[in-house]
């Protein structure tokens, strides 16, 4: 079981979901454990469980507002050693229907948001030796149906975690990404299907063992956080229940 005392892990969508599961898991495991999200009574519900756990409300697609949180999580424990992006939103569009602003949406909370917090915490995590976790999908591998803004957003995250491990061999900073499949999440819960919409094309994205719980995704997340994962850098997990196996 992978230990994170002593580190201080910033973990964004931590209102609910695999963010919540991240907070508690981190918080059992020794770390001190700085959310964010949109909800502030939600964050509140979730750090009753997360002892000395702090949280923030932000919205991450807004640049200024990665930087403050960061910033701010520092600075109230004094030091960081681990982002974990976990943010996301996913939509189901047919993708002639797909307006600007939402295209714009899907790339601003799944790509952006992550982009901006991993750039303002590189000071911070090369000073510590941290290491950074992407939460991407199994979106970001393959695509999926009435998904385009979503698979762009999560594609080009795989691609930031690649490049920043590449940019960063020398250093004292380890960069890895898990990709999800399917997990018992509101978003999951709250899903919809475009009017017409294939229901065989989306269940090609259901894996053979179905879902994870986001207790079995967040345990991957703790794994690749802590030391014992000292030698993978620039990985990408997949944590899907063999649904890219073959």
């Amino acid at each position: 079981m992978t230990d994170l005392s002593n580190k201080v892990a910033l973990v964004t969508g931590a209102s609910s979901g695999l963010g919540a599961a991240v907070a508690r898991l981190f918080a059992r495991r020794g770390a001190a454990v700085f959310g964010v999200a949109r909800d502030e009574t939600r964050l509140t519900e979730v750090f009753a469980e997360v002892p000395g756990g702090r949280f923030t409300t932000a919205d991450i697609a807004a640049s200024v507002e990665c930087r403050s949180v960061v910033e701010r999580c520092a600075t109230e424990f004094g030091r960081l050693d681990v982002l974990v992006n976990v943010a996301g939103a996913h939509r189901m569009r047919r993708t002639g229907d797909v307006r600007d602003e939402e295209w714009d949406h899907d790339l601003a909370v799944n790509l952006n948001g992550p982009f901006y917090l991993c750039r303002a915490a590189l000071p911070f995590l090369l000073e510590t030796g941290g290491n950074i976790v992407n939460v991407a999908s199994i979106a970001g591998v393959e695509g999926q149906a009435y998904s385009a803004g979503y698979c762009a957003a999560k594609h080009g995250l795989v691609g930031l975690t690649r490049a920043l491990a590449v940019e960063f061999t020398a250093d004292r900073l380890r960069v890895n990404a898990v990709c999800p499949g399917g997990m018992l999440t509101p978003q999951i819960s709250g899903f919809s299907l475009p009017d017409g919409a294939d229901p065989n094309l989306v269940l090609r994205a259901a894996a053979p063992r179905g879902m994870n719980e986001p207790e079995e995704v967040a345990a991957v997340i703790a794994f690749l956080a802590g030391d014992d994962a000292s030698a993978v850098h620039g990985a990408i997990y997949l944590a899907d229940n063999g649904k890219t196996a073959g």
